[in-house]
């Protein structure tokens, strides 16, 4: 599998719900940064701390999250996925779309990092926070 094949799995997972298969890539030192404004704002190592601190929160506080693929581009040892992020916040009902990109970046062959670049205040403003 290419490296792009494998990030397209794992948006595969996604769009199944399958948190095992999105998971799948990450290595136990593989970086997982959430970008700073965002709430969940941070770096985190290996598959079960990004499964507590991103994926979990997430599902705690919103209705359906989802990450819509917009564009898939393969550069070699890096692979960016473009698209939005859309879902509504539990506690305010209030719903956003924001535009991301995720910068995936491999050594090796094996995923070496995750990088979140998003718009993150509609997310701050659904969630109420300032």
């Amino acid at each position: 599998m290419s490296n792009a094949d494998i990030i397209a799995a794992h948006y595969d997972a996604s769009d199944q719900g399958d948190l095992a298969g999105m998971l799948a890539p990450l290595g136990p030192e593989t970086t997982w940064t959430e970008a700073a404004g965002f709430p969940y704002a941070g770096t985190y190592v290996g598959p079960e701390e990004v499964r507590e601190n991103v994926f979990e929160a997430i599902a705690r506080d919103w209705d359906g999250y989802t990450f819509t693929l917009g564009e898939l581009l393969d550069a070699g040892d890096a692979v960016i996925g473009l698209g939005s992020y859309q879902a509504t916040h539990r506690v305010t009902g209030r719903s956003f779309t924001a535009r991301v990109a995720h910068v995936w970046k491999f050594d090796g062959g094996k995923l070496a990092s995750f990088e979140q670049i998003v718009d993150s205040a509609p997310v701050v403003r659904a969630a109420g926070e300032r």
